[in-house]
């Protein structure tokens, strides 16, 4: 999520917030008008709210909608999930990884914390801790983020060495979701190097068709169009590549490659 479209539901999850806080009127024992708040509607928000605010790294904002679901419910395990990814944000690495495990201790079927403890496992490249998480997450039929998490198991599969457990989670994520692009350019980049080109290309066509058109598959492009003998395709590619990402690895491992023919 870019930080435009973050932005935009940190300000819609606001006023959301501030109708649920405005509550519903009733009318009290001395007959004046009395304020009802929906603190379960109000909790949802606010978490919600820390997550966009991580996201974008606003650390102020997370704490502040942190500190008011905890005032809430500090003992549930959506508020610790939260709370474990505002200690994330700090570098509080420690805490994070000890939040997330109480978390999923008082829910072990939150799959959406499971995928995030799984992405703080990885980036701290301990991927076979992170697949894990991942598995978990991606085990649950009902979970709306399930193709994401299988994006997430096939990433620390590759990394892992297992690249058929890689492949099928790819492959069914982009059954679940066919509008997600990156199990594709994996697909894609799967089957380049086990030199299975028309199926490489298929999988690139459809990353491509979605609208993307990244450093990474740009240069998956021309090394294709090279092997299939199309010179005008691949020196289209190319000066793509060049003016778009000219400061890339992926331009500069061109470059080399180059110097080598």
């Amino acid at each position: 999520m870019n930080d435009r479209k973050v932005f935009r539901l940190c300000f819609f999850l606001i006023l959301c917030l501030s109708f649920v806080l405005s509550g519903c009127v009733t009318e009290s024992t001395d007959g004046k008008p009395a304020r009802v708040v929906d603190r379960e509607e109000s909790l949802k928000l606010h978490i919600q709210l820390v997550k966009g605010y991580v996201e974008k790294k606003n650390r102020e904002s997370a704490r502040h909608h942190i500190r008011k679901a905890m005032e809430i419910d500090k003992n549930s395990a959506e508020v610790l999930g939260a709370l474990a990814l505002v200690y994330q944000l700090e570098g509080e690495n420690p805490l994070a990884e000890e939040t997330f495990k109480k978390a999923i201790k008082k829910d072990k079927n939150a799959s959406a914390i499971h995928n995030n403890y799984g992405f703080f496992l990885f980036g701290l490249k301990r991927y076979e801790d992170a697949l894990k998480q991942f598995e978990a997450a991606a085990a649950n039929l009902d979970f709306d983020g399930r193709a994401e998490a299988l994006i997430n198991v096939g990433r620390a599969s590759l990394l892992l060495g297992n690249t058929a457990r890689a492949k099928a989670a790819f492959e069914h994520a982009t059954i679940l979701n066919r509008g997600l692009p990156e199990p594709f350019i994996e697909l894609a980049d799967i089957h380049f190097i086990e030199q299975e080109y028309p199926k490489a290309k298929e999988y690139l066509d459809r990353f491509m068709n979605l609208g993307q058109q990244t450093a990474r598959s740009l240069l998956l492009a021309i090394r294709l169009e090279r092997m299939f003998g199309n010179k005008d395709k691949e020196a289209s590619y190319v000066l793509v590549l060049k003016n778009r990402y000219p400061y890339s690895k992926e331009y500069l491992e061109y470059r080399q490659t180059l110097r080598h023919q």
